[in-house]
């Protein structure tokens, strides 16, 4: 079986991957695109939503109807502008019947590029915790030196506690070397200086929880600072879910800026469009390295089951490579791989 360039060690798997077709900003058009391409890469899917609009889309796509694709049928759509717990009432919402599918084992895995609240909120109530995790982190890599840097929470927990963060912590490293082989991950805790004494309460508290954790499957780098993530200082980088949001969308706002700087250079001289001729192709291997198609989505580490959450604004490449990913990590048994490294301990159980 062939495996897509774009994620290395992608292949299919014995269960579908369950895809949001109805979700994201632009509905069943790039989903049922990424899912045919994920199809092709060797990806069963099962596209979730109005099943006329969605039959009707992959008749455009030649060649669809030999593929590993079938549609299930879901009458309701969480909109974007709509309430995450609307997924409570709206059993038929395309989301939940994701999440139902890997719930009953007829998916490996759900995503979304739908509304995030709404897929972390039915991640959680339908598939719940896994046993030790006291609150699910929305799990991301930001490109930097030498590859990617691991962060989280970029966004599902506002408000958190140390033992949280020792816990993403460990989720992290388990996921690193699950699907990424690096055996021994570091752990990097954000914070306003690398010294262990700065820092708010919550960062001397978590400070001092991943030291005492240290050896102890997790490799505490120590403190780090906003300018290490790019730097690959460390593998991973854990903080607050309204930090890590904010970093991860100063992360995108400022490429798209740095990006607009050096078109607007080229642009501005006959020298400088020379110039930009011979800078072209490196030009477009960096964008598409800080691109966030490239990685598809983030998974909402920590639930009972496989969940991923994208971009709305997500293109076909995007949707591909989300479902590529998920399929991966389901060949990998992360799920009972993490709950192993959990009941292992020795991180605080819930509500410590």
């Amino acid at each position: 079986m062939s495996v897509d360039p774009d994620l290395t060690g992608a292949a299919g798997t014995a269960l579908p991957v369950a895809l949001d077709a109805a979700g994201g900003d632009h509905g069943a058009p790039p989903n049922v695109e990424g899912a045919v391409q994920a199809a092709r890469a060797g990806v069963s899917v099962l596209l979730v939503g109005d099943q006329v609009r969605l039959h009707a889309e992959l008749g455009r796509h030649e060649g669809s109807a030999s593929l590993p694709l079938e549609v299930v049928h879901a009458d309701d759509v969480i909109g974007m502008d709509e309430h995450a717990t609307d997924v409570r009432s709206r059993a038929q919402a395309s989301i939940n019947v994701c999440t139902r599918l890997v719930r009953e084992g007829r998916a490996s895995a759900a995503v979304s590029m739908g509304h995030s609240g709404a897929t972390m909120a039915s991640a959680l109530l339908t598939l719940g915790r896994l046993k030790g995790v006291d609150r699910p982190a929305i799990l991301t890599h930001l490109p930097a030196r030498g590859g990617f840097t691991t962060m989280l929470d970029v966004g599902a927990n506002a408000d958190v506690r140390a033992v949280y963060l020792a816990q993403w912590a460990q989720l992290a490293t388990v996921y690193l070397r699950v699907l990424e082989g690096r055996e021994q991950p570091t752990v990097g805790l954000l914070s306003i200086g690398e010294e262990d004494h700065k820092g708010s309460a919550l960062v001397l508290e978590t400070h001092a929880l991943l030291r005492a954790l240290h050896g102890r499957g997790i490799n505490f780098h120590g403190n780090i600072e906003g300018r290490d993530i790019f730097l690959g200082t460390t593998d991973i980088v854990v903080t607050d879910g309204f930090t890590g949001n904010v970093c991860l969308k100063l992360a995108e706002g400022e490429a798209k800026v740095m990006f607009g700087w050096v078109r607007d250079a080229i642009q501005s001289s006959v020298r400088g469009k020379l110039g930009g001729l011979l800078v072209r192709p490196a030009l477009r291997g960096l964008a598409d390295r800080m691109d966030p198609s490239t990685y598809g989505a983030s998974i909402l580490i920590g639930v009972r089951g496989l969940a991923f959450i994208g971009h709305g604004s997500a293109d076909a490449r995007a949707v591909k490579n989300a479902l590529l990913r998920a399929a991966r990590a389901h060949e990998a048994g992360l799920i009972p791989r993490l709950q192993a490294a959990l009941d292992a301990g020795p991180v605080a159980q819930p509500g410590a």
